[in-house]
């Protein structure tokens, strides 16, 4: 329907405007009934819908309405399946119709700085790209279905502790090269109809009252053209945050948000443009929610909890397959060890935890999918509540695994470990898990290990074990995709979409994390996951984009369709994949690119492009990705700009960050404009020789430098040493060594910078 929303503004009271700015009830924002203004309902997400019945509140202790738990995004971002999770926001957004729900908080596009952040398991991965590609597909498949999205928590929100306080500190390249790329590639291609505003500070300012993240970047730059909310309880000062481009605070603050904005307007302290350009944006969100809300929309629970299972089936990664030990037979005496068998943990803690349709238990579809032919016993094998080991547990564990052929170790970690509101402390399992791994394959050779968990954990004990299956945390059918998994039913494709490090010592934040105080920066700048690992030749555990199939893939043949490119142009990279193995199976081809000679400090490689390809046994496919001028970028902070150096760029094509099958190169052109330098008395030599029209001016001083050169040099000062001390010699310098006045060195600089001045 169409309406002139200028027109209704014109019509409201100062009151009217400033109630509309913050919510109605804890999960509402305010209608007006007399202007016909709607009042629309948000839910928490994003792995499914967390709407509550009765008495709201953010923690998730009151209980909500039933809804489909799909795998977390550790887990969704494992699959690589862009197609796969539009598909789960479409699902998700079908369901928030049936409750009458406009708006989906989620996804969450932080970035995994440190593994040890608690709510990890909410976010994608260490990977801006992958993050960036992931939360688009998910934002497009729940607006499908006319349900808002708000993509979360913009921006530089990357630990619980003190989440509320903390100082981000990280600077500008950072910020848009890790920090931003996520949030600006899902607000450019999938146009969320709301963001939601962090609790921190980034750089010293809040991020809901922050108008150069709000306004001159969100805005200006990506083009956003729906409204910030912000986090729930985030805002410290309701007048600059209206002021800075952020509509709405939520919760509602008992009126007092109203008022204060009704005073500032009178006082002038807020424009009234500002306050009507947020009532604007406000009332084209909700009149297009209420537009899109359907009546009596119905779903199937159980189709919905059979798309949960297909899902969670593509976000397991299989982590080590000693020997082929899986898939297993569905024959002979197999033990089940371990209380997470019968008390499947399928999400995280806080307010994203869904009421679950109902639930897979591990141990009783490792009994339906087993059938007959096999003999399947349970062990409880420790306390769940506790991480002390319990003897009799433990000995009657040992017992069980030693009577049979096989045994299939069902650990993680707790609720009380991972959780929104604090981080971890560290990466291990609990202490009667490990000890119940180590002490198992004491008795029992065959050890299958299955973990559940919203992050990396390290493993001391891997060596006791022949098969490791991440199973992060699957959703409410995680129990069944365990089982589809385990007996070859289904074939593992998920890739890890976060380094596994081999102590928590590794991570490039382990020195920076959490901060001090209620300050923590971001020293390690770009080199997040990854990036860091290869930069400091540090082995992981696993590495980013890894995961292990029960067939195998040949690469061949990569081509590309222009060798020489002008950085405003498009390359189109392909390569041919073939099943080279036994059964049907899919790979996740992964595309990286090498700065072979930047002219600032980069990583090795970053992640650019990839596909998840099915191909049946023999088969063969040729994938095709593209490559434009973002994909050999960097921030140039001098430009405030992503710029492309000219030259040389390595193309590597494989199976992981470390498993490169195929490379390549091509050359690109840069069209940027030239950056005309302005030369100063603390410029160094080295500068102006990189420079042909300042370098022609040194030239005609060479005479006497090559004269000081060898008055300089002795026995103790070399040829080289000289030619290295001219490079970063400062022009300053020349008073001293060379007997130059200063009227002369504000010539040369006069004549310096006219030669540069004269190329445009």
């Amino acid at each position: 329907m169409k309406r002139d929303i200028k027109q209704l503004i014109d019509q409201m009271t100062i009151e009217e405007k400033a109630s509309l700015c913050s919510g109605s009830t804890f999960w509402t924002t305010t209608g007006i009934e007399r202007l016909g203004i709607p009042s629309i309902m948000l839910a928490d997400g994003p792995h499914g819908l967390r709407k509550q019945d009765g008495e709201s509140d953010h923690l998730g202790l009151n209980e909500s309405v039933p809804a489909t738990c799909f795998p977390t995004a550790s887990g969704l971002a494992s699959s690589w399946n862009r197609d796969l999770i539009e598909q789960v926001g479409s699902t998700i957004g079908k369901e928030a119709q049936t409750e009458n729900v406009s708006v989906l908080l989620g996804p969450g596009a932080n970035i995994k700085r440190s593994p040890l952040c608690g709510r990890n398991f909410e976010y994608f991965s260490e990977d801006p790209y992958l993050t960036g590609e992931l939360a688009s597909s998910h934002i497009r498949g729940v607006q499908t279905q006319g349900v808002g999205t708000s993509l979360k928590h913009f921006a530089v929100n990357n630990q619980e502790d003190r989440r509320m306080s903390v100082n981000a500190v990280v600077d500008e390249r950072t910020l848009r090269e890790i920090y931003l790329t996520g949030f600006e590639k899902a607000v450019k291609q999938a146009q969320p109809w709301t963001l939601m505003s962090a609790y921190n500070k980034v750089n010293g300012t809040y991020a809901s009252e922050n108008p150069y993240l709000l306004n001159d970047i969100l805005r200006e730059e990506w083009g956003h053209d729906g409204i910030v909310m912000s986090d729930w309880g985030a805002v410290s000062e309701i007048v600059p945050s209206v002021a800075a481009g952020m509509e709405l605070e939520m919760p509602p603050s008992n009126g007092e948000a109203q008022l204060k904005i009704i005073q500032a307007v009178e006082e002038g302290t807020l424009d009234i443009s500002l306050l009507d350009q947020a009532v604007e944006r406000l009332l084209t969100v909700i009149f297009k929610c209420a537009d899109h809300m359907q009546q009596d929309v119905t779903y199937d629970a159980e189709e919905h909890h059979a798309f949960a299972r297909q899902v969670a089936q593509e976000t397991m990664v299989l982590l080590k397959n000693e020997n082929g030990i899986l898939p297993l037979q569905k024959t002979g005496h197999i033990a089940v060890i371990g209380e997470l068998a019968q008390s499947a943990r399928y999400q995280g803690g806080g307010s994203s935890h869904i009421n679950a349709t109902k639930i897979d238990i591990p141990y009783e579809q490792l009994l339906l999918s087993a059938g007959d032919q096999a003999q399947l016993t349970y062990a409880q094998g420790y306390e769940l509540s506790s991480d002390e080991t319990n003897a009799p547990l433990l000995q009657a564990a040992l017992e069980t695994a030693a009577a049979a052929d096989v045994a299939i170790l069902f650990v993680g970690l707790p609720d009380r470990y991972e959780s929104e509101g604090y981080d971890r402390k560290h990466l291990d399992l609990p202490n009667n898990h490990q000890e119940l791994i180590t002490a198992i394959a004491a008795v029992q050779p065959n050890v299958i290990v299955v973990l559940s968990n919203g992050a990396p954990v390290v493993m001391p004990w891997l060596h006791n074990a022949k098969a490791v299956l991440e199973a992060y945390l699957g959703g409410q059918a995680t129990g069944g995709a365990i089982a589809d998994i385990l007996f070859g039913d289904a074939n593992p494709s998920g890739k890890l979409a976060e380094t596994f490090p081999r102590s928590t010592k590794h991570n490039p934040s382990a020195l920076f994390f959490p901060g001090d105080g209620n300050q923590v920066e971001y020293r390690e700048g770009i080199f997040v996951g990854y990036r860091y690992y290869e930069a400091k030749d540090i082995e992981p555990l696993f590495p980013f984009g890894y995961g292990l199939s029960y067939t195998q893939f040949e690469y061949s043949n990569l081509t590309v369709d222009k060798r020489k490119i002008n950085d405003t142009d498009c390359i189109n990279v392909s390569v041919k994949i073939k099943n080279t193995g036994s059964v049907q199976g899919k790979e996740i081809v992964q595309l990286y690119i090498h700065d072979t000679a930047s002219r600032v400090t980069r990583p090795d490689k970053e992640l650019k492009g990839f596909t998840k390809i099915d191909l049946k046994p023999g088969e063969e496919k040729q994938v095709t990705i593209s490559l434009d001028k973002r994909s050999f970028a960097y921030y140039d902070v001098e430009r405030s700009d992503w710029h492309v150096d000219s030259g040389e760029f390595e193309i590597l094509v494989g199976a992981s960050s470390q498993d490169i099958r195929l490379t390549t190169k091509v050359v690109v052109n840069s069209t940027s404009r030239e950056i005309i330098p302005t030369y100063h008395r603390d410029t160094t030599f080295g500068e102006l020789l990189a420079n042909p029209k300042t370098m022609a001016i040194l030239s005609q001083m060479q005479p006497q430098a090559d004269q000081d050169q060898s008055e300089i040099q002795s026995s103790a000062v070399s040829a080289e040493m000289v030619q290295a001390s001219m490079q970063y010699l400062p022009l300053r310098n020349l008073i001293p060594f060379s007997g130059m006045t200063e009227e002369t060195l504000s010539q040369l600089l006069a004549a310096l910078n006219q030669a540069v001045q004269s190329e445009t």
